[in-house]
């Protein structure tokens, strides 16, 4: 339709005619029905869809904070230390956003974190919403990249150090490895051209990045619909009247009340940490990081922040021990695969495929294999929506296998953050490699234990 032949904007009161004006140059009222006003939300979200929303708060809260702390902060390696104090100290509520900002950082992977378990629990990465996942796991990636490169700028002992640690994983990599460490760095050691870089993609490149995919994955999500605890589609029942959804209601404003109040009790829980704890006992802001940056004086112990101290357990416990471990492990799951597939091409394949891992688990040190289990504990989840075999959604309907399965993998997930945060021990390292194998049995087993388990039969309506 023509703008000129657009329908008026009703029911907009005084502000009428300034609507319809710009309705008919700008989609501005489509937008609002379509995404809010006339999308139609099944009705029975409960605590966990919370966090979804939570992490857009959270996202706009670091996009603003992080716009005024740019404005203070100098990306010199001779000046971002005392920048970082000067905002602290000297700029009028410069403590605060830079409080907001740090606490912000940990609260954005921790509703993430959450809303990550819900899609596990529900099945929310399941058909149709196989891209909508996919495109989250993408949002996952550029966070991690975002968190990294933020990381560096204050330019802290643990920032310096922590970078260090982290770039030297990429030079373990075969053949590129030495390059791309060298051009993550742009130079030989972490210096002043590693922190105008990494201050570059901070704060402009990821952003726009992060931006663009958290705006396809809702735009993915409201093109297929939101999925439930029930995991029941409830475009399969519609008035025939309305045509809306029966067991939907409008997303405004059921939802955007409910999740207001959400946000109010984060926003509350989220004061008392900044005005109270905003270290958090060295976990959000690590105390070593209160010291300047010295290449001449290593930490006794170097860390990465909490949210990535899972996967650095996975690479601190990949020893010459556990290779064989693995390559154990990768017989039995190899020959599990053979076993199920009846194609000759098929057996080929993944037989030539594991002999080649098997070679390499001998040949390559077990460093480089830690920093391939490292990359693999996140790339999985993209290959979730075919693992899972299960015949329904949900973790209501599912069967103990599954049940069992989810709350090892959560625990272990948790243990492993715990152990990377702790120096390195004999038992530490033990646990860490069980974790590990846990962790990826998660996955690597579900195409089986999904199939077999005892599920429920899914209603056909919303319980």
């Amino acid at each position: 339709m023509a703008a000129a032949e657009k329908q008026p904007v009703t029911g907009a009161g005084p502000f009428n005619g300034l609507l319809t004006w710009i309705d008919q140059r700008f989609p501005l009222m489509s937008l609002w029905r379509e995404h809010l006003a006339e999308y139609y939300a099944p009705k029975n979200f409960n605590f966990w869809y919370y966090f979804g929303s939570l992490a857009i708060l959270v996202l706009v809260l670091q996009i603003a904070t992080g716009i005024f702390l740019a404005m203070h902060y100098k990306p010199d390696a001779n000046l971002a230390f005392a920048s970082v104090e000067y905002i602290m100290r000297d700029v009028p509520g410069g403590w605060i956003v830079r409080y907001m900002h740090s606490t912000g950082a940990s609260a954005f992977f921790i509703v993430v974190y959450l809303h990550m378990f819900r899609g596990l629990m529900y099945g929310s990465y399941r058909k149709p919403r196989e891209l909508v996942w996919i495109v989250g796991a993408l949002v996952y990636l550029s966070l991690m990249a975002e968190a990294f490169f933020g990381y560096l700028l204050p330019w802290g002992q643990l920032s310096y150090w922590g970078a260090q640690v982290i770039v030297n994983l990429f030079d373990a990599i075969p053949l590129i490895g030495p390059g791309l460490a060298l051009w993550i760095r742009g130079d030989y050691v972490i210096s002043d051209a590693t922190l105008n870089r990494f201050f570059s993609f901070h704060v402009i490149a990821i952003p726009l990045v992060l931006l663009g995919l958290v705006a396809a994955h809702i735009m993915a999500l409201h093109e297929v619909g939101s999925n439930n605890p029930d995991g029941v589609e409830i475009k399969k029942h519609k008035d025939p009247k309305t045509g809306h959804p029966v067991d939907g209601i409008p997303f405004h404003p059921y939802y955007t009340v409910k999740d207001i109040l959400g946000a109010v009790v984060f926003l509350i829980v989220f004061a008392v940490i900044m005005f109270f704890i905003p270290e958090f006992g060295g976990y959000f802001l690590e105390y070593n990081n209160f010291v300047a940056a010295d290449s001449l004086k290593t930490p006794d112990e170097i860390y990465p922040v909490w949210y990535f101290t899972p996967f650095y357990s996975m690479l601190r416990a990949t020893t010459e021990n556990f290779m064989w471990v693995l390559a154990a492990a990768l017989v039995g799951l190899v020959a599990l695969i053979l076993w199920r597939i009846r194609s000759l091409t098929a057996k080929t394949v993944i037989a030539g495929i594991g002999m080649l891992l098997l070679l390499g688990f001998f040949t390559i040190e077990p460093k480089v294999w830690g920093v391939v289990l490292m990359g693999a504990a996140v790339l999985i989840y993209f290959f979730l929506p075919w693992l899972d075999k299960s015949p329904v959604r949900s973790i209501r309907y599912k069967g103990p296998l599954y049940k069992s399965a989810l709350a090892v993998f959560a625990i272990c997930f948790v243990i492993l953050g715990y152990f990377g945060t702790r120096p390195l021990t004999d038992v530490g390292t033990i646990v860490s490699q069980v974790g590990t194998l846990l962790y990826f049995a998660f996955f690597a087993l579900m195409p089986w234990y999904s199939k077999i388990d005892r599920c429920k039969p899914e209603p056909e309506r919303l319980t």
